[in-house]
């Protein structure tokens, strides 16, 4: 998941069926045979930047736990490679003596032993409010190679699942709130819009307190670096994925001399504000419509037209479903971009779009059901319960609802489909928030950090593939080197490309740099 508005996957989206590997483009530096150092002589003086003292030894002393992990309440324990513990990180970072609060990791050991090993190798699969500790071992059979020489390991944020995880409403409240209309047409409904976004945001304070006002994307960065001195390493090996990409940018900027080997795939634009990155979702998912489209032989402007059609009369009268409940306008976009995500779900889409044109929502509900974390028995998951608290703590942008309305325009131009329910959320996702945001848009200058290599997905729905050459330009010169694929999908490592995972494979694994520019067909 992307940290912006509702619309993110937690991960990348795997199973693209791409090969073949094309030629390095000419533009660029060239960073050919430079080499990631892995074990560079970095002393840690536990001090966290922006904090007039070294952390205490209670913190960079600890010994974590490894043992059994134990089932949740949403997935069943992970087999016995996999061990999981917590470790210790201050509430507040301005006062790292005060309170604490626990992390959840999880770990699977590296198969080398001695030298061989390089050390740990840390994931976050994006949101923000993704599950480390439940996504790590799915996604480990996709990065097994890199068990050669790294501890696998993940965790889970703070203020997310077992790392004092937010839940600001019920299960009934959530279902209840299916009905507000997200793209209002009325004053009364822009009144129950935005009255929703206050419960929320009231729900969210009630539930975490203190905690809501310390969980920003920084506070994070920060655990990280705390993180990676508990698990011995003198520099930070990181994969970030979607909003973890973010993470990672912002973390290089903190600590530009801790940073190790870095993979920041799906990559988010860091130069946008809450209004940008809307804008910049809502042509990522038009250009994945449009392709797909083409794909089944439509014209991509009557097809999305057809569609924008059949989402206004869901508008007006929602469809009856097998299960008894409606699916309203808002749940069926949501349906509809589900799939968008991999190449693999367009035949869905396209049976689901089938249905609802004659009448059955069933197809788009279960796909909607599926991105909002519904259980059979009408339980929720609180993935966008945390991405809320977070990305609201994140951006201190906060469009009123007469600014908004003018901008409607500019996203409805930009996507007939998508366009109106990017644009409202940019008045409802944060409206009236108990805590006040912190930037515009995130630092990630980090002169004099080693070489991060950078995945860029030109058919990105979520994540365009522009944001990953801003990226590169904010890293900084020779910082940010740029791995461009042509491909379709959120996510290219792991996605059915073998020159991208080969090359990202050469620089986690043997500390080669691409050259910047080189493209992967």
């Amino acid at each position: 998941m992307a940290r912006f508005v509702r619309w993110t996957a937690s991960g990348a989206v795997a199973a693209l069926l791409m090969t073949g590997c094309g030629g390095s483009s000419d533009d660029g530096d060239d960073n050919k045979g430079r080499t990631a150092d892995a074990r560079p002589s970095v002393s840690s003086t536990g001090t966290a930047e922006g904090t007039a003292a070294p952390l205490p030894a209670s913190l960079t002393g600890q010994k974590p736990d490894w043992g059994r992990c134990k089932a949740t309440a949403d997935s069943d324990a992970p087999s016995g490679e996999w061990q999981c513990a917590e470790m210790k990180v201050p509430l507040d970072w301005s006062n790292p003596d005060g309170d604490t609060i626990d992390l959840a990791m999880i770990r699977a050991k590296s198969r080398a032993t001695g030298s061989e090993r390089i050390g740990s190798l840390l994931f976050n699969f994006g949101g923000p409010g993704g599950s480390g500790v439940s996504t790590m071992p799915a996604y480990g059979s996709t990065v097994s190679s890199l068990r050669k020489q790294y501890d696998l390991v993940s965790w889970d944020p703070r203020g997310v699942g077992a790392s004092e995880g937010v839940r600001c409403r019920s299960d009934k409240d959530i279902q209840a709130a299916e009905s507000v209309d997200s793209t209002p047409d009325t004053k009364a409904e822009e009144q129950a819009y935005l009255r929703d976004a206050v419960d929320f945001g009231k729900g969210c304070q009630k539930d975490v307190g203190e905690l809501m006002a310390h969980v920003s994307t920084t506070d994070s960065a920060r655990d990280m670096d705390l993180m990676r001195q508990v698990l011995g390493d003198d520099r930070l090996h990181y994969f970030g994925i979607s909003y973890g990409t973010e993470l990672g940018g912002v973390y290089a900027h903190l600590f530009p001399k801790n940073v190790g080997r870095v993979i920041l795939d799906a990559v988010v634009d860091p130069s946008a504000d809450t209004v940008g990155h809307a804008k910049n979702q809502a042509k990522g998912f038009q250009l994945a419509l449009d392709n797909y489209l083409k794909s089944t032989g439509q014209d991509p402007e009557q097809g999305s037209r057809k569609i924008a059609d059949l989402l206004k009369r869901i508008d007006t009268t929602p469809l009856p479903t097998s299960s008894g409940r409606k699916l309203t306008q808002t749940l069926a976009v949501t349906g509809i971009v589900l799939p968008l995500y991999s190449k693999e779900g367009w035949p869905t889409l396209t049976s689901a779009l089938e249905s609802a044109q004659e009448g059955d929502g069933s197809e788009l509900l279960t796909l909607a059901d599926a991105y909002n974390e519904r259980g059979t028995e009408g339980n929720y998951g609180t993935t966008t319960h945390s991405q809320r608290v977070i990305s609201c703590l994140d951006d201190k942008q906060r469009p009123t609802l007469e600014e908004t309305k003018r901008l409607l325009p500019e996203f409805e131009e930009i996507s007939p489909v998508f366009g109106t329910f990017l644009g409202w959320d940019t008045a409802g996702w944060c409206h009236d928030w108990p805590v006040a945001g912190q930037f515009d848009s995130p630092e990630v200058s980090a002169a004099g950090a080693a070489p991060i290599l950078l995945v860029g997905n030109t058919g990105d729905p979520a994540t365009p593939y522009e944001g990953a050459q801003r990226m590169a330009d904010e890293l900084g010169e020779r910082v940010g080197v740029l791995l461009t694929w042509k491909g379709e999908g959120h996510g290219a490592y792991g996605s059915g490309s073998d020159c991208v995972d080969s090359t990202v494979d050469d620089y986690l694994l043997d500390g080669t740099v691409p050259k910047d520019g080189k493209v992967c067909s």
